[in-house]
């Protein structure tokens, strides 16, 4: 029923994973672990994952509907795993959650290997230097705004207090909704093919990203024009940067090892994936007030990169073309038929247990 989700989820998963391991054996690096070891190594850490997504629903849910009742918990698990814990469901969790995890893990190392891979042939004999399209990327930027740094006109529109702080949570807010949203879409979706549809998308995405970082390498605004952000007031994404720029310089010129390093600007994929949420959320779920705030969502993340100099306008735009390119092909994959003028869709393929829309 799902042979074209299957395939390209998996495959997009493999390949991500083979050009990880390869990169990692021609360099001679060892693949490291992106979370560090808080939950052990991934043979525990997996079925811990798929154990915790079933707990996420099964827990709250018995709680609720049993009111605390001991007696009638037994009851409510054995209905809810015969009703919604079925074969299709268990094979869409444990792909989607096996995929979305090599694919990720992959990313954050093959976004580590950048500057190893795509050094500056300019650079001195025996100095470790990234290759770099900053300058052309922020000459863009100031034409693209008559002269003027993006954010620079953001700072003196908004301020650079109150704002920053706002801005600062809603772009943070991007950590945990990766993951809650893969869940969400995974464990709670009525339409089995949404979830199929959530999840390659999101593997595609990534992958899109991750090969954009080699096609045009930056390492953004905020870390090569620091004086253009000096004036910001101190937030968590603050914090966060200066973070990154330690890493970065822990594993290109320290050689740190066990250490990743996660700074690559092009494309933006905080906002190809919020936008690629919004999106879902759009097609697939009916609530108006949750459809208004993922859009806004999406809107004010965009600001906030410019704001904080994660990155150049190219690589928003990058960014909404991957999360374009991805939702389409994952809905595709998952039998979504697309209706005229591409502002709706229904699925063509679903359970036994609920009937496709027909032409």
């Amino acid at each position: 029923m799902y042979r074209r989700a299957y395939v390209l989820l998996v495959g997009t998963a493999l390949v991500m994973g083979l050009w990880a391991v390869i990169t990692a054996v021609v360099l001679d690096k060892g693949l490291a672990d992106p979370e560090g070891s808080f939950l052990g190594p991934s043979y525990i850490r997996l079925p811990l994952l798929l154990t915790g997504a079933l707990l996420l629903d099964l827990l709250p849910r018995t709680l609720w509907l049993s009111k605390l009742k001991p007696t009638a918990m037994p009851g409510i698990v054995r209905e809810r795993l015969r009703t919604h814990w079925g074969r299709e469901r268990m094979t869409l969790v444990s792909l989607g959650i096996i995929g979305f995890y090599i694919v990720y893990v992959s990313y954050r190392n093959l976004k580590s290997f950048l500057p190893f891979v795509r050094p500056d042939p300019r650079a001195p004999a025996g100095e470790i230097k990234a290759l770099s399209f900053d300058r052309e990327l922020h000459l863009l930027d100031r034409a693209l705004f008559f002269g003027h740094d993006p954010a620079v006109v953001l700072h003196e529109a908004l301020g650079t207090n109150i704002s920053a702080h706002f801005l600062s949570y809603i772009y943070l807010w991007f950590l945990p909704l990766v993951p809650l949203a893969v869940t969400a879409w995974l464990v709670w979706s009525r339409n089995m093919s949404y979830g199929y549809w959530f999840v390659t998308s999101q593997c595609i995405a990534w992958s899109l990203g991750t090969l954009s970082y080699y096609a045009l390498p930056t390492l953004g605004p905020g870390l090569e024009y620091v004086p253009l952000y000096t004036d910001l007031a101190h937030t968590p994404t603050s914090s966060l940067m200066d973070s990154l720029v330690n890493a970065r310089q822990g594993v290109v010129l320290g050689g740190a090892v066990g250490q990743v390093q996660s700074v690559a600007g092009f494309a933006s994929l905080h906002t190809g994936i919020t936008l690629l949420v919004a999106l879902m959320v759009q097609f697939t779920v009916q609530n108006r007030a949750l459809r208004i705030v993922f859009w806004v969502n999406f809107v004010v993340t965009v600001i906030a990169t410019l704001y904080f100099g994660w990155h150049y306008v190219a690589d928003d735009i990058a960014g909404i073309m991957i999360a374009l390119v991805a939702f389409y092909l994952g809905g595709l994959a998952s039998g979504q038929k697309f209706d005229k003028g591409g502002l709706a869709s229904h699925p063509t393929t679903t359970t036994s247990k609920i009937p496709i829309s027909r032409d």
